[in-house]
């Protein structure tokens, strides 16, 4: 049976950094919040963020702005994000890390936790919430797997479903106001850096049940990633940033691109220093992306032969490693079983992070800041339906400003709690829609049990490799119009296939996981289904999304705007494709139309992409 409806109860789906702090600020209005999360609150993948959290502190009167915050990061994001939103957060950024800072995290230097950022803001902000936890406050469904929100008939979140993971258990639960902070889908792509627990199912769920889906196309792949059967696992961008080297054995030949001759056959040739003298190890991690996949597929001088380069900090001492980079040396260490103090890493791209979400409304006031407490902050087009941390689309564009994922997740949580207050003083009251959440219930109830009895000769986990492999084939670094079109024939071919699957175990009242993973499988298909449409259709060149066949040529001068036969194609792939992409779900495929960029901030200027 559905839980009693009471005034004044919310819901918030995942533990991780925007969740939680959605929780704290809804709990500090004197609300109460149930929190479901698939794992335990401290296992959620924002533990896993390594590098630190971006904001214009100015501790030593650098010069450092907000402002200057907005516009790097309107820039990386190729202009494609909510500018309101952005603003907002890169003026609050200061605050939010004074008042981490308070909360007891160890930043060593600004914003920057020993490489294990992420861990200390996450614990952080647990601490925060099992205070008002012990109040009575908040309460904690571990365990449990969001399955869809509950929607009445004039189309308002009423509440959600969810399952017990121990006892397979589905109950439905009434909630004034629902945000969901339930991460990227980085399972879609197989292996990733993300935890095996991000396949996007919940964003999904939510995206088949009427919310618009942005912007999917946008994926942000890691320069480095560890190479394991299992998945990737990230090794930050601090690295390099402390001096890592990043090199192939040399296979002793001419160099076209620069015009000169490699070293001597099996010597160290440092790559990134040789093309880029002015950035060498520092490139952009989606240039750097682009030219180790180029060194390893194209050039065929990956490490023996394989999809793998070295990261090497062997020429920095030990001592000095241990204070700075200690929590990511040990895991490389762990799981490769190689000391990378003495030894250089193989690291190889992966997929790592999803600019594209659910789409959110921002409500700008007269000086493009958000009005605070507006219901309309972090809301879907579902009402009482909000959305926050990576699984929403608005703060990253075409490509994420590396360490604006952490602040992002703090600030959309921070807005989103107020938001749902507001929403919920003027919406109508879940009392009387046990009828409506026991309608849910049953019908997902049904659901699970039509799953329990599919015995057909299809493996979910095989199926579920093979989309893994399409998707990093085609849909990370490079894309091409042939192969999307191909890939998206394969995607309705294996929707065809997930009609046959065999669930594998047919255990009643306990932990059964293909249960449960064969509804995310065909969750995970549908946001395939999306990223690739997305990306088939969005012709240019833009942050993360890089199509070679559809790349700005070279200006003839260093100037862009010198050029006018340059400028002409400049503004015409700006004039079709500076918009977002907006997907609705279709028992068909979704339905994808376009929304200019507003740039009530800062308009987009003409720039050469190396």
């Amino acid at each position: 049976m559905a839980d009693a409806a009471v005034k004044g109860r919310f819901a918030v789906v995942g533990g991780g950094l925007a969740g939680l702090m959605t929780v704290i600020k809804l709990a500090e209005a004197g609300q109460h919040v149930d929190v479901f999360s698939i794992v335990p609150v401290k296992r959620s993948h924002s533990v896993c963020a390594q590098g630190g959290i971006n904001g214009a502190v100015n501790t030593k009167g650098e010069g450092d702005h907000p402002d200057i915050h907005v516009r790097d990061t309107l820039r990386s994001g190729d202009f494609l994000l909510e500018q309101v939103a952005v603003k907002g957060m890169c003026y609050a950024a200061p605050g939010i890390i004074y008042l981490l800072d308070r909360m007891g995290v160890p930043f060593n230097r600004t914003a920057f936790a020993g490489a294990t950022t992420g861990q200390q803001l996450l614990y952080a902000l647990d601490e925060q919430v099992r205070r008002y936890e012990a109040e009575g406050k908040v309460t904690k469904h571990e365990f449990w797997e969001f399955l869809g929100i509950v929607r009445d008939e004039g189309g308002p979140c009423r509440g959600l479903v969810a399952m017990n993971l121990h006892t397979m258990e589905v109950k439905s639960f009434a909630a004034d106001a629902v945000c969901l902070a339930s991460g990227g889908p980085g399972i879609v792509f197989g292996r990733s850096t993300n935890s095996t627990i991000n396949t996007g199912t919940a964003a999904a769920s939510v995206y088949r049940d009427g919310a618009i889906y942005a912007n999917g196309e946008f994926i942000q792949v890691h320069p480095t990633a560890i190479p394991g059967e299992d998945k990737l696992r990230l090794m930050s961008e601090s690295v390099r940033g402390e001096g890592g080297r990043v090199w192939v054995p040399s296979d002793g030949g001419m160099d076209e691109r620069s015009k000169t001759q490699r070293p001597p056959k099996g010597e160290p040739w440092y790559f990134l220093e040789t093309w880029y003298p002015k950035y060498k190890n520092l490139v952009p991690r989606d240039v750097g992306t682009r030219e180790i996949f180029h060194v390893c597929r194209d050039l065929k001088l990956g490490i023996d032969g394989k999809d793998a380069v070295y990261l090497d900090v062997t020429h920095i001492p030990a001592k000095t490693l241990d204070a700075k980079l200690k929590g990511v040396l040990e895991l490389y260490e762990k799981f490769q079983g190689v000391d990378p103090r003495y030894q250089p890493m193989k690291i190889f791209p992966a997929m790592h992070y999803s600019m594209g979400g659910l789409w959110v409304d921002i409500e700008g006031d007269s000086n493009n800041l958000p009005v605070p407490g507006s219901p309309r902050n972090q809301s879907t087009n579902i009402p009482g339906l909000y959305a926050a941390g990576e699984c929403d689309y608005a703060y990253h564009g075409a490509n994420r400003l590396g360490a604006n994922s952490l602040l992002s997740c703090i600030y959309a949580g921070m807005i989103t709690g107020p938001a749902m207050v507001s929403y919920a003083k003027n919406a109508a009251s879940t009392e009387g829609s046990t009828a409506l959440l026991d309608r849910e219930e049953k019908r997902w109830k049904e659901r699970f049990a039509g799953i329990q009895k599919m015995q057909g000769n299809e493996n979910p986990y095989g199926l579920a490799r093979e989309l893994g492999d399409l998707m990093t084939e085609n849909m990370t670094v490079v894309r091409y119009n042939d192969r999307l079109t191909k890939a998206l024939e394969r995607i309705k071919e294996l929707k065809q296939r997930w009609q046959n699957i065999n669930v594998l175990d047919t255990a009643v009242g306990t932990t059964n996981q293909p249960l449960s993973f064969v509804n995310q499988l065909w969750n995970m298909l549908e946001l395939a289904h999306v990223m690739t449409q997305g990306a088939l259709l969005r012709d240019e060149c833009r942050g993360a999304h890089y199509k070679p066949d559809h790349n700005l040529p070279v200006p003839s001068h260093r100037d862009p705007t010198q050029d006018p036969v340059w400028m002409a194609k400049w503004k015409e792939r700006n004039d079709k494709w500076l918009k977002f992409t907006k997907a609705t779900w279709t028992a068909e495929g979704p339905k994808i139309t376009y929304e200019p960029v507003k740039f009530p901030v800062l308009e987009p200027e003409p720039r050469w992409y190396a």
